[in-house]
């Protein structure tokens, strides 16, 4: 899949076209995840860099498999989330971070993606020589409102997941869970319990964890309607 997404791309550029890219840019928190790396016994350059991150992520998951997917999920939480854009042919390339390419794109599934099926109308036009059948304005457009579904989509399918979790934990509150951190935003600090694997808002974090850190916490409350589970840190 993703040899075949980029062999798009780079023939889109090659042949004078205008394609959508599937682009995710570099990390605006490298220096945590150079910080997570380093707790690893591993050094990461100062400067991001995709190929370093993939060697050392490569290299875990070989040494401690079954705790990969929690350094995994924290990684990817710092590498922010994709996104579609247009790049035109001659243009400067934004890349695929978290791939480690330069050229990529979503092409290989049109039934299941709006983005995919627009990418293969564009290779269509290409290969037979005909008009892109969109302007680079209209697919600046198309392209933003994909982005905007899939994050539409995201927070739809992560609400419903809430929801039936704090079902499942509501005759749990007070139980204290093994858990990792997962994001630090102005919103607050969110951290997902290993086992349930859900999230839930630590309500006493002030300011003091960080993505990757492993903590204790204690159920504290939950509402199924609004999908809300919140958490303390153990001991408060």
């Amino acid at each position: 899949m993703i040899a075949a997404n980029n062999v798009i791309a780079t023939q889109c550029a090659a042949r004078g076209r205008t394609c959508i890219r599937r682009v995710v840019r570099t990390p605006a928190r490298w220096d945590r995840i150079v910080a997570l790396a380093k707790t690893f016994g591993t050094t990461l350059p100062a400067a991001p860099d995709p190929h370093a991150l993939s060697a050392f992520l490569t290299a875990r998951r070989v040494a401690d498999p079954q705790r990969f997917p929690d350094l995994s999920l924290s990684v990817i939480k710092l590498l922010g989330p994709g996104e579609y854009v247009v790049e035109t042919p001659g243009a400067p390339t934004t890349g695929h971070f978290g791939l480690a390419i330069d050229d990529y794109t979503h092409g290989t599934a049109p039934n299941r993606r709006y983005a995919d099926l627009l990418v293969q109308r564009l290779i269509k036009a290409m290969l037979s020589g005909a008009p892109a059948p969109y302007s680079d304005s209209d697919l600046a457009r198309l392209a933003s409102h994909c982005t905007e579904q899939e994050d539409n989509a995201r927070r739809a399918a992560r609400l419903v997941h809430k929801q039936s979790a704090a079902v499942m934990l509501a005759p749990k509150v007070g139980t204290t869970f093994d858990a990792i951190v997962t994001g630090v935003t102005d919103h607050g600090t969110f951290a997902r319990v290993l086992a349930p694997p859900v999230e839930g808002r630590v309500m006493n974090a002030n300011g003091a964890l960080d993505v990757g850190d492993r903590v204790r916490v204690r159920l504290v409350h939950t509402d199924p309607e609004k999908g809300f589970i919140d958490f303390a840190t153990n001991g408060r």
